[in-house]
């Protein structure tokens, strides 16, 4: 096994505040606040092609964590939301499909 210079974890959290952002350089992007059990964390994504900021709130996704944080159009974001790309390229998330919301927070393993 390599050792990374990272400790990153998958968590699953819960989205609490979703809106677009349209002064981000890239196209179709939203700012997630997500709800991680023990603090919440804010995430930036591509995912207005996919999914309206509205329907996303209350929603369970994978976060990789522990990464560091970038500043994007001035949002900081925390987190890596997971997913995978589409037939379009864009990102579809990854969520469980149960809900595991007790505890939010828990790794994936």
């Amino acid at each position: 096994m390599v050792e990374s210079p990272f400790d990153v974890e998958i968590e699953v959290g819960e989205v609490i505040e979703a809106e677009s952002f349209p002064e981000a350089e890239k196209p179709e992007m939203t700012k997630l606040w997500i709800d991680l059990g023990d603090e919440e964390i804010q995430s930036a994504g591509q995912l207005d092609h996919h999914y309206d900021a509205a329907n996303l709130v209350g929603r369970q996704v994978l976060c990789a964590t522990n990464l560091g944080s970038v500043r994007i159009a001035g949002f900081k974001s925390e987190a890596l939301t997971v997913g995978v790309p589409s037939d379009e390229g864009y990102p579809v998330l990854v969520s469980p499909d149960d809900d595991v919301s007790v505890p939010l927070g828990g790794t994936l393993y």
